[in-house]
């Protein structure tokens, strides 16, 4: 099997990303015929999200759906796109207007640190999201017990533009695994779930919230498991990264899972230009505060989102968001319904 370079699997999947949202750009333009309060055109605002077989996309459409009944000169679309790095990319440099991120990739970013020559200085933080759970999946007959045991595997490191890419990189690392040591696979979730499925790969990473659609897919139709990831590996990368914290997979979450696996874990939120319209921030945090309900019909994960979080964001808060967080306004919100 030839090793896809990171370089022609981001392209592939910026082309894709682009052209299912310009689709959704054009689909979002039949449904807004609708015209602003004041008479006018609405104005289109885009939101970056993920791929569709984890937890940005759908969650990104609804938050999308609400925004659009709630502003009356705006009308919101989701994009589908490669993740984390590619949506804090196209809201640096104007394609997007918000974008779902990873803490990992928006403090790497504002602080110029992994895969940003130059920091991006006026990222903020709009909203936080729900935490990421890693995800480190095998075959069932897999003899591998540690993420040590991947050198020398065909190992899916998520999508090229990601932040599970970022987090399979550090991940590895702490267990003493470069990427010169794996067959490495820029595949995304859904692709993933499938390839270990059909013995194309011998391991995927995933970081995402549960349960995943993929890793449910996985797990329930395929001989898959997931692998703990414990001891001195993951202490070193909670000493090295400050945006990690120890997680779980709880049990019952998925099929064969029937005690606690030991994992990691970090936030996921809401990412801006500071130049971003005041309104429209503001749009997004009573939006996540007052509809929680109507999101997590669309998404179970939704309920784990707490505004009170922003008191420990990685980088500093859009000034619209810090308005509000000391008006008082997260002071009512809690983990949802």
């Amino acid at each position: 099997m030839r090793r896809e370079s990171e370089r022609e699997a981001r392209g592939r999947r910026s082309a894709w990303g682009r052209n299912l949202g310009a689709a959704a750009v054009l689909g979002a333009v039949g449904l807004a015929g609708a015209c602003a309060g004041d008479g006018g055109p609405r104005r289109f605002m885009s939101i970056g999200t993920g791929g569709t077989g984890g937890i940005y996309y759908p969650l990104g459409g609804a938050l999308a759906g609400r925004l659009s009944v709630r502003d009356s000169v705006r009308q919101y679309t989701a994009e589908v796109t490669g993740g984390s790095v590619e949506n804090v990319n196209r809201v640096r440099e104007g394609q997007i207007d918000l974008g779902f991120s990873l803490a990992l990739t928006a403090y790497e970013a504002f602080t110029g640190g992994e895969d940003y020559e130059v920091p991006v200085e006026g990222l903020r933080i709009v909203a936080p999201l729900y935490p990421n759970v890693v995800h480190v999946l095998v075959p069932g007959g897999s003899p591998a017990t540690s993420v040590a045991d991947l050198a020398g595997k065909r190992v899916s490191v998520g999508s090229a533009g990601s932040g599970t890419e970022q987090t399979s990189r550090q991940l590895l690392a702490a267990f003493g695994v470069t990427y010169d040591e794996i067959d490495v696979q820029y595949l995304s979730f859904a692709e993933s779930s499938a390839a270990l499925r059909d013995g194309a790969i011998d391991a995927a990473i995933i970081s995402v919230g549960y349960p995943a659609a993929a890793v449910l897919e996985a797990t329930t139709t395929g001989d898959v498991r997931i692998l703990p990831v414990e001891g001195g590996g993951r202490d070193a990368l909670l000493r090295r990264h400050p945006y990690y914290s120890a997680g779980q997979v709880p049990p019952g979450v998925y099929p064969g899972v029937d005690r606690q696996i030991p994992t990691i874990s970090m936030l996921n939120w809401i990412v801006a230009m500071e130049s971003l319209d005041p309104t429209v921030v503001s749009g997004v945090l009573n939006t996540l505060r007052d509809d929680r309900v109507q999101l997590v019909r669309v998404h179970e994960m939704a309920r784990q989102i707490d505004l009170s979080s922003l008191e420990d964001a990685p980088i500093p808060l859009h000034p619209a968001t810090r308005r509000w967080l000391e008006g008082g306004t997260a002071a009512t919100t809690g983990s949802g319904p």
